[in-house]
Protein backbone atom coordinates (compact mmCIF):
# COMPACT_ATOMS: atom_id res chain seq x y z
CA UNK A 1 0.00 0.00 0.00
CA UNK A 2 2.84 2.39 0.75
CA UNK A 3 4.10 2.11 -2.81
CA UNK A 4 0.67 2.55 -4.41
CA UNK A 5 -0.41 5.43 -2.20
CA UNK A 6 3.04 7.03 -2.11
CA UNK A 7 2.70 7.42 1.65
CA UNK A 8 5.25 5.75 3.91
CA UNK A 9 4.04 5.44 7.46
CA UNK A 10 6.62 5.76 10.23
CA UNK A 11 7.31 2.75 12.42
CA UNK A 12 4.56 2.18 14.96
CA UNK A 13 5.19 3.97 18.24
CA UNK A 14 6.80 2.15 21.13
CA UNK A 15 4.17 0.25 23.06
CA UNK A 16 1.79 0.13 20.09
CA UNK A 17 -0.94 -2.46 20.21
CA UNK A 18 -0.51 -5.71 18.35
CA UNK A 19 -3.19 -4.56 15.89
CA UNK A 20 -1.34 -1.32 15.14
CA UNK A 21 1.98 -3.09 14.68
CA UNK A 22 0.40 -5.72 12.42
CA UNK A 23 -1.39 -3.11 10.28
CA UNK A 24 1.87 -1.21 9.81
CA UNK A 25 3.68 -4.39 8.79
CA UNK A 26 0.98 -5.61 6.41
CA UNK A 27 0.63 -2.19 4.79
CA UNK A 28 4.28 -2.37 3.74
CA UNK A 29 3.78 -5.55 1.70
CA UNK A 30 3.04 -5.43 -2.04
CA UNK A 31 -0.70 -5.64 -2.72
CA UNK A 32 -0.10 -8.69 -4.90
CA UNK A 33 1.36 -10.49 -1.87
CA UNK A 34 -1.63 -9.86 0.40
CA UNK A 35 -3.68 -12.92 1.28
CA UNK A 36 -7.33 -12.98 2.35
CA UNK A 37 -6.52 -12.39 6.02
CA UNK A 38 -4.24 -9.46 5.18
CA UNK A 39 -6.91 -7.93 2.95
CA UNK A 40 -9.52 -8.39 5.65
CA UNK A 41 -7.30 -6.71 8.24
CA UNK A 42 -6.56 -3.63 6.13
CA UNK A 43 -10.11 -3.31 4.81
CA UNK A 44 -11.55 -3.56 8.33
CA UNK A 45 -9.32 -0.61 9.24
CA UNK A 46 -10.51 1.27 6.11
CA UNK A 47 -6.99 1.43 4.72
CA UNK A 48 -6.46 1.70 0.97
CA UNK A 49 -10.04 0.82 0.09
CA UNK A 50 -9.96 2.07 -3.53
CA UNK A 51 -7.06 -0.32 -4.15
CA UNK A 52 -7.94 -3.20 -1.85
CA UNK A 53 -11.67 -3.63 -2.49
CA UNK A 54 -11.11 -4.62 -6.14
CA UNK A 55 -8.35 -7.04 -5.06
CA UNK A 56 -10.63 -8.53 -2.39
CA UNK A 57 -13.42 -8.97 -4.93
CA UNK A 58 -11.00 -10.85 -7.19
CA UNK A 59 -10.20 -13.19 -4.29
CA UNK A 60 -13.90 -13.63 -3.52
CA UNK A 61 -14.67 -14.38 -7.16
CA UNK A 62 -12.58 -17.54 -6.80
CA UNK A 63 -14.10 -18.48 -3.42
CA UNK A 64 -16.78 -16.27 -1.83
CA UNK A 65 -16.40 -18.01 1.52
CA UNK A 66 -12.60 -17.86 1.63
CA UNK A 67 -11.05 -18.02 5.08
CA UNK A 68 -10.82 -15.01 7.32
CA UNK A 69 -14.29 -13.45 7.01
CA UNK A 70 -13.24 -11.45 3.96
CA UNK A 71 -16.76 -11.52 2.51
CA UNK A 72 -18.29 -10.11 5.68
CA UNK A 73 -15.64 -7.41 5.81
CA UNK A 74 -16.17 -6.17 2.27
CA UNK A 75 -19.95 -6.39 2.52
CA UNK A 76 -19.98 -4.07 5.52
CA UNK A 77 -17.95 -1.18 4.05
CA UNK A 78 -19.94 2.02 3.81
CA UNK A 79 -21.41 3.68 0.74
CA UNK A 80 -18.48 6.08 0.32
CA UNK A 81 -16.02 3.18 0.08
CA UNK A 82 -18.03 1.48 -2.63
CA UNK A 83 -18.68 4.76 -4.44
CA UNK A 84 -14.90 4.90 -4.89
CA UNK A 85 -14.86 1.39 -6.38
CA UNK A 86 -18.11 1.05 -8.38
CA UNK A 87 -16.81 -1.68 -10.71
CA UNK A 88 -15.81 -3.78 -7.71
CA UNK A 89 -19.25 -3.18 -6.19
CA UNK A 90 -20.95 -4.40 -9.36
CA UNK A 91 -18.70 -7.48 -9.46
CA UNK A 92 -19.45 -8.25 -5.81
CA UNK A 93 -23.19 -7.93 -6.49
CA UNK A 94 -22.83 -10.65 -9.13
CA UNK A 95 -20.81 -12.85 -6.79
CA UNK A 96 -23.29 -12.72 -3.92
CA UNK A 97 -26.28 -13.04 -6.27
CA UNK A 98 -24.79 -16.26 -7.65
CA UNK A 99 -24.22 -17.82 -4.22
CA UNK A 100 -26.50 -20.81 -3.73
CA UNK A 101 -26.32 -21.04 0.03
CA UNK A 102 -25.57 -17.82 1.85
CA UNK A 103 -24.69 -18.64 5.45
CA UNK A 104 -27.45 -17.34 7.75
CA UNK A 105 -25.01 -15.12 9.65
CA UNK A 106 -24.15 -13.34 6.37
CA UNK A 107 -27.63 -13.01 4.89
CA UNK A 108 -28.35 -9.65 6.53
CA UNK A 109 -25.01 -8.27 5.38
CA UNK A 110 -25.66 -9.52 1.84
CA UNK A 111 -29.12 -7.91 1.83
CA UNK A 112 -27.75 -4.62 3.17
CA UNK A 113 -24.95 -4.59 0.58
CA UNK A 114 -27.35 -5.33 -2.27
CA UNK A 115 -29.56 -2.43 -1.17
CA UNK A 116 -26.57 -0.10 -0.77
CA UNK A 117 -24.90 -1.06 -4.03
CA UNK A 118 -28.12 -0.72 -6.05
CA UNK A 119 -27.65 3.04 -5.69
CA UNK A 120 -24.15 3.08 -7.18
Amino acid sequence: MEEIEGDRWPDPPAGATRLTATVHAVRRRPVSALGPKDLRLLIQQNIGLPHLLPRAVDVLRADPLVEGDLLSTVLTRDHAAWAGAPQAARALRLIVAAMDDVPPDLQGEVDDFLALSARL
